[in-house]
């Protein structure tokens, strides 16, 4: 009888040994997490970055980066690289708009500030958009100044997709992710099917600038959505400029491509093409088939090229081949801000947008 108590009271206080021995084992796991599991994450530029595990704070390195960021997790951004302009404040929350300005790595005017992006105290910098041929070594050159982990996610227009799959991954927003991935899926393959319908294809001019002569040529990736759609750009040059400014050209060179389109920025020329003698002479201008690009909250195009570029996509489409693209363009524009902007544009915002880049 004794030995039986003895062997029952040891079993006892080996499961109570056992019990201990589990729970202090599950808080030692659940103290590592908090203090910063790191797991390896491939970018694409095939480095291998060590990053959390559980991402709470991210950086952007730039404006692009911050656009693609802001439909998937706003909530995880602790700065912007721009303070939102008048026309961007609409779209943007209070609580974006009043955080930290770190600038910008790439861009016309690089400035990207370390400083302030490590007094916000992020886990991880993220840069997103085209590849740079320089990519690799300037995101090591930005890990090594911050020693934070930094990484690249290539979002070219192709590549949209996979980047929001992949962002949605990273910072815990899969079904987000997934959403915009597919949105974009969907526009790209209504602009091959459609493109493919296209046998006379229309030649576009898109300048910006004052004058609206600086010039983004074919292959640019700031006139990429021409191509899409199944147009031509008017403007060929041998060497490519991607920056702010473009291709200049100058008005002799413009009545030589004598373009079937012309589109120039907000702010820019439109009301002088309109007016001027100079541009009268073209054959888009006599024929009225000139047009402002929409720009709210950003430029449909460019400036800088990210998932702006999407919408920009349909609306192009249609004010160029409106018998091929045959859709309501200020439809597809709430769809467009409800779905990437969390806003519910109105009709009449819509027809405001609109007001000087629609088929007169």
């Amino acid at each position: 009888m004794k030995n039986r108590k003895l062997k029952s009271f040891v079993l006892i206080m080996l499961c109570i040994t056992v019990a201990f021995a589990f729970a202090s084992c599950g808080s030692g796991d659940q103290e590592k997490t908090d203090n910063g599991d790191t797991v390896t994450f491939t970018d694409s530029c095939g480095r291998d970055v060590e990053i959390p595990a559980n991402i709470q704070k991210v950086a952007p390195a730039g404006a692009v980066a911050q656009m693609v960021i802001m439909p998937l997790s706003q909530d995880k951004l602790v700065g912007i690289a721009n303070a939102p302009s008048e026309n961007e404040t609409k779209y943007v929350s209070e609580e974006l708009a009043d955080m930290p300005v770190f600038g910008q790595f790439y861009g016309s005017n690089p400035n990207l500030n370390k400083e302030a992006i490590l007094a916000a105290d992020p886990q991880l910098i993220i840069d997103v958009g085209d590849m740079k041929p320089t990519q690799k070594e300037d995101m090591d050159s930005i890990q090594e100044q911050t020693g934070l982990p930094v990484i690249f996610v290539e979002a070219s227009l192709d590549k949209f997709p996979e980047a929001y799959r992949t962002l949605g991954e990273l910072l815990g927003n899969k079904d987000k992710g997934q959403e915009l991935a597919a949105f974009i899926e969907n526009t790209l393959k209504m602009a091959e099917e459609n493109s493919a319908k296209i046998s006379d294809k229309k030649t576009v001019f898109y300048g910006g600038g004052p004058e609206g002569l600086d010039g983004n040529a074919e292959g640019s990736v700031q006139a990429d959505v021409i191509d899409i759609i199944g147009a031509e750009n008017a403007l060929v040059v041998d060497e490519i400029n991607n920056k702010g400014g473009g291709n200049p050209v100058n008005m002799e060179q413009l009545y030589n491509m004598d373009p079937y389109i012309i589109l120039t920025t907000e702010g820019g020329s439109y009301d002088k093409i309109g007016s001027s003698d100079a541009w009268a002479k073209l054959t888009a201008v006599q024929n009225g088939n000139y047009y402002e690009i929409p720009n709210t909250p950003y430029n449909w195009m460019s400036q800088p090229p990210s998932m702006n570029r999407i919408i920009g996509i349909w609306w192009l489409g249609n004010l160029v081949y409106p018998e091929v693209y045959d859709y309501d363009i200020a439809g597809k524009a709430q769809e467009f801000f409800k779905l990437f902007y969390d806003y519910e544009l109105t009709e009449d915002e819509a027809a405001d947008i609109l007001a000087n880049s629609s088929l007169k």
